[in-house]
């Protein structure tokens, strides 16, 4: 089988969050099983642009990656070259998975090969959420949804990572066809050592962005008796940042709080096993990977019920869940730093339920059953 993945930006542009590592934690699991797989994307870096050599095939851990050049900046740009190649080749695939959506790169390819009868699943990861359409000032998403939007996506498969993905997906076009399957995730086996914190560690390692809701988590963090540190990893935009400085500095939290910056891989685990809580209480999530990856690292996690792995959290109580309010998301902290038993016993059964559920091997399966039908 032969399978084209179609994605505006890859690794290693980890400024876009999680989805970078979902599509090529996908792509390399499939490749590591026999599958061959091409992928088309950009050299897109946020603002800046990747340094690899445009247009020419090179192999980024174990995949076939080709980076075209796009055509402008974000949040639009475009990349003729990609659709001329797409245009010229997709037929050579058995199936196109396309993954995100309001960006032209993806809706054009969407189109070419709806116009050349290929085979197409879709991964919307996030783009398709009642929170991002609410909150879109955009009218060219809304005019592009209203018209040819729908009609392109009904001519997919559509793949949701979590049953509010999936309800969403369906609600937005009833009657879509489409699955559910996880995130395919790489969670490094540990050996898990939480350290005797001085004071109750809070982490937050994501993507900075207003959808987060972690102005509620600092407001929470600063109406909280219990000596704690709330510490910040993860980049996004400049001017956000700074906006979350000040309102710290208003909240009088700046000793509760530590900036500390983008994580690595290496990084990433070490300081999610160092802290005490993971906390995420994003107004919308449609899968959640860190969430998962801090489980891995036997840490407890507070997520808001939006978060798509919710589900996941609550079937093995391996954490707390509150609304995406700041009242709600206070109580819950709190319940969170009283019950040191509970949270002892997450950090000893949480890293193997993580692995069994959303490791290579259990899933893979199940996506080139998909992939084939």
């Amino acid at each position: 089988m032969k399978i084209l993945q179609i994605v505006p930006s890859y690794k290693p542009a980890y400024v876009y969050g999680g989805t970078i590592e979902s599509v090529a934690r996908l792509c390399e699991a499939l490749t590591n099983g026999g599958t061959e797989v091409m992928v088309y994307t950009t050299t897109a870096n946020g603002r800046e642009e990747l340094d690899v050599v445009p247009g020419k095939e090179q192999v980024v851990d174990g995949v076939k990656v080709i980076y075209f050049k796009r055509i402008f900046k974000d949040p639009f740009y475009i990349s003729p070259s990609l659709w001329k190649q797409l245009y010229r080749d997709c037929r050579k695939y058995d199936v196109v998975h396309i993954h995100s959506w309001w960006n032209m790169i993806v809706i054009m390819a969407a189109f070419i090969c709806k116009i050349k009868g290929v085979k197409m699943i879709f991964s919307p990861r996030g783009m398709l959420s009642d929170y991002i359409q609410g909150n879109s000032k955009e009218n060219l998403k809304r005019f592009i949804q209203l018209t040819f939007g729908r009609f392109l996506l009904k001519a997919t498969t559509f793949h949701a990572t979590s049953y509010s993905e999936y309800n969403e997906c369906r609600k937005l076009i009833p009657g879509w066809k489409g699955f559910i399957i996880p995130n395919i995730l790489w969670l490094p086996p540990l050996t898990i050592s939480k350290p005797a914190n001085d004071r109750f560690t809070i982490i937050f390692l994501s993507r900075i962005h207003p959808k987060k809701g972690i102005e509620m988590l600092m407001e929470a963090v600063s109406h909280l008796a219990t000596p704690c540190v709330l510490k910040i990893g993860g980049t996004g935009d400049e001017n956000y940042i700074q906006k979350l400085k000040k309102y710290v500095a208003d909240l009088n939290i700046t000793e509760k709080v530590q900036w500390l910056g983008w994580q690595n891989r290496d990084e990433k685990f070490l300081t999610l096993m160092q802290a005490d809580l993971f906390a995420l209480t994003s107004y919308n999530e449609n899968f959640g990977n860190v969430v998962v990856e801090a489980l891995n690292a036997g840490t407890p996690v507070l997520i808001s019920a939006e978060t798509g792995v919710c589900d996941f959290v609550q079937e093995y109580d391996l954490g707390w869940i509150c609304k995406p309010e700041m009242s709600s998301v206070l109580i819950t902290l709190q319940q969170a730093i009283t019950d040191r038993e509970k949270r002892k016993h997450i950090t000893s059964i949480a890293p193997a339920l993580a692995n069994n559920s959303f490791s290579e091997k259990k899933l893979l399966p199940a996506y080139l059953q998909k992939y084939q039908l």
